[in-house]
C-alpha cells in the first residue's frame, strides 16, 4: 500500500483550505449583500418615510402589472377613484402629478400601444362615439377661445387635460372590456372599493374629532389637507353635525360617488345569481346608505332614491317595498330627524346653502346670456362681475362650453338611455349581465338628477368624479356589446 507523498498531502490541505475559504467567502458575500440592501432600504425608508416607501414599492409593482395587462390599469383606476382620489406625488414640476394622472397616462399608453402594434385587431365604436368626439372637440374649442381673455396656468392646463382624458376613457372601456367576464371583474371591484370607502367614511365620522383629524392628516404626505380643515360640518358650522368625507375631502362628492356604487350594489340584491354572495351584498349596501346619510348631501340622497326607484320600477319590485319600509323607519326614529329637517329646508329653499344656490343660478344665467354659444372656456371670465362656478352641472357646462356644448352633452345622454334601454329590453332576464346593465343605467340616472343641485360631474377640481361618470357610461355600453360566454349563467355561491 502506497503512502501519501508530501506533495499529495499538501495538495489535499490546499483543497481543504480553498473549499473552506470559498464557503466563508460565500457567507461574507451574502452578509455583505444583506448589509448593502439593508442600508439602501433603510436610507430609502428614512428619506421617503415608511408610508411613502411602501407607496412607491406598490406603485412600481402596480405599474409593471398595468403595463402587462390593461385590466390591471382599470383595477388601479377604480381603487384610486374611491380610496385616494386626491393623492399626489410629493414632487413639484409646475404642478404635483396625482395618482389618477399617472394611472390614466399608463392606461392610454397601453391601449394606444395595442392599437399601434395591432394586438387589438379592431377598434370598436358605439352610437355614442360620434357625439362624444364632437363634445371633446367643442371642449377644445371653448378652451382655446377662452384663452383670449384669461391667462393660462399649468394647473388649469393640467385639469383640462385630465377632463379630456376622463371623457376619452369611454373609448378605452368599450374597446377593452369586451366579455361578460371582464365586465363582471370591473363591476365587482367597483362594489368592493365603494364599500371600503363607505366603511372608512362611517368609521371616521363616528370616531372622536381628534382621532379623525390625526388619521386623515396622515394623508398629508400625499398632498391631502391636514389639521382641523379635514373636518366638514353642515353649513361649515362646527356647532352643527359633522359630515362624512371618507378620503374624498368633500362630502357632496363622496355622496355622489355613493350614488354610483349604491345603485350598482342594489342591482345585485335581488338578482338570482349575484356577483357576490347575497349575505354580503345587503350589509355592504346598508353601510353605503348609512355613509351617504352621514354626508348630509341632499342632492345625493335624492339621486340614490331616484336610482333605486328606477331599479324597482324596471325589474326588482321587492326593492320598492324595502324603500317604503326604510322611509317609514327614517320618519319615525330620532337619529334621522336632522337629515329630514335639512331635506325639508332644502325643498323649501329656506337654509343658507339653498339660498346660495339660488344666487349661483342667477349669476350663471347672466353669464350664459352674455356668452351663449361657446361659453367662456375653462380658465376665467372676460368680465369682472361674473365668475365660473355653479352648483348645477348643466349650468356649469353651459358656462364653460355654451349652450352648444350643453346640447351635445344632453344628446349624448339621451342616446345613451335610449340605446341601453333597447338593449336591456332584448336581454334575457334574470342574468348577471342584465342586472349589471340595470345597475349602471340606474346609477347614471341618479347622478344626473343629483347634478341639478351639484357640479362635480364636470368640475375641473374633481376629475375622479368625471372619470367615474364616463367609466360607467363606457361599462354600460360594454354591457350592451359584450360578446362570448360569461359567468352570468353559473349558479351563485350559496
Amino acid at each position: 500500500m502506497r503512502t501519501k507523498s508530501w506533495e499529495d498531502e499538501r495538495k489535499v490541505s490546499l483543497q481543504t483550505i480553498f473549499v473552506t475559504n470559498e464557503r466563508w467567502l460565500i457567507i461574507l458575500a451574502v452578509v455583505g449583500l444583506c448589509l448593502i440592501v439593508g442600508l439602501i432600504g433603510g436610507a430609502y425608508i428614512a428619506f421617503l418615510t415608511p408610508l411613502l416607501a411602501a407607496l412607491v414599492l406598490i406603485a412600481l409593482v402596480g405599474g409593471l402589472l398595468m403595463l402587462r395587462n390593461i385590466q390591471w390599469g382599470l383595477f388601479a383606476l377604480v381603487g384610486i377613484i374611491y380610496l385616494l382620489p386626491f393623492a399626489a406625488l410629493p414632487v413639484n414640476i409646475g404642478f404635483s402629478p396625482t395618482f389618477l394622472d399617472l394611472v390614466l397616462v399608463v392606461i392610454f399608453f397601453v391601449w394606444l400601444t395595442t392599437l399601434v402594434t395591432r394586438k387589438q385587431e379592431e377598434f370598436l365604436t358605439s352610437p355614442l362615439a360620434v357625439p362624444i368626439l364632437v363634445f371633446i372637440l367643442l371642449a377644445f374649442a371653448s378652451f382655446v377661445a377662452g384663452l383670449a381673455h384669461a391667462r393660462l396656468s399649468a394647473n388649469v392646463l393640467r385639469h383640462f387635460v385630465e377632463i379630456i382624458m376622463c371623457i376619452a376613457l369611454f373609448f378605452v372601456i368599450v374597446n377593452c372590456v369586451r366579455t361578460p367576464k371582464h365586465l363582471e371583474r370591473v363591476v365587482t371591484l367597483l362594489i368592493l372599493a365603494g364599500f371600503v370607502a363607505a366603511l372608512i367614511g362611517v368609521v371616521l365620522n363616528l370616531l372622536p374629532e381628534a382621532w379623525t383629524i390625526r388619521l386623515l392628516s396622515v394623508l398629508g404626505r400625499v398632498r391631502y389637507p391636514t389639521g382641523w380643515g379635514v373636518l366638514r360640518f353642515i353649513e361649515d358650522d362646527p356647532t352643527l353635525s359633522r359630515r362624512a368625507t371618507s378620503t374624498s375631502v368633500d362630502p357632496n362628492v363622496l355622496g355622489g360617488m355613493l350614488i354610483f356604487v349604491g345603485a350598482l350594489t342594489a342591482s345585485q340584491l335581488f338578482v338570482q345569481k349575484p356577483l357576490l354572495r347575497r349575505i354580503f351584498v345587503a350589509p355592504m349596501l346598508a353601510v353605503m346608505a348609512l355613509c351617504l346619510y352621514m354626508t348630509y348631501s341632499r342632492s345625493s340622497l335624492l339621486g340614490l332614491v331616484t336610482a333605486l326607484l328606477l331599479l324597482g320600477a324596471a325589474r326588482y319590485r321587492r326593492l320598492l317595498l324595502v324603500l317604503l319600509i326604510m322611509g317609514v323607519i327614517a320618519l319615525l326614529i330620532p337619529q334621522t330627524q336632522v337629515g329630514i329637517q335639512r331635506l325639508q329646508e332644502g325643498l323649501r329653499w329656506e337654509d343658507r346653502a339653498s339660498r346660495m344656490r339660488l344666487g349661483e343660478y342667477k349669476d350663471a344665467l347672466i353669464l350664459i346670456s352674455r356668452y351663449p354659444w361657446l361659453g367662456v372656456g375653462f380658465a376665467g371670465t372676460p368680465d369682472i362681475d361674473i365668475y365660473i362656478g355653479v352648483s348645477n352641472v348643466y349650468l356649469l357646462i353651459a358656462e364653460q362650453m355654451g349652450l352648444v356644448g350643453l346640447f351635445v352633452f344632453l344628446v349624448i345622454m339621451a342616446v345613451f338611455f335610449v340605446y341601453s334601454g333597447r338593449a336591456w329590453w332584448k336581454m334575457r332576464k334574470g342574468t348577471r349581465l342584465e342586472s349589471i346593465l340595470l345597475g349602471l343605467v340606474a346609477a347614471l340616472a341618479g347622478v344626473m338628477v343629483a347634478g341639478v343641485l351639484d357640479h362635480y360631474l364636470f368640475n375641473l377640481n374633481f376629475p375622479h368624479a368625471v372619470a367615474l361618470f364616463w367609466l360607467y357610461v363606457g361599462l354600460a355600453m360594454a354591457a350592451t356589446m359584450a360578446k362570448g360566454e360569461g359567468t352570468g349563467d353559473t349558479p351563485a355561491p350559496p
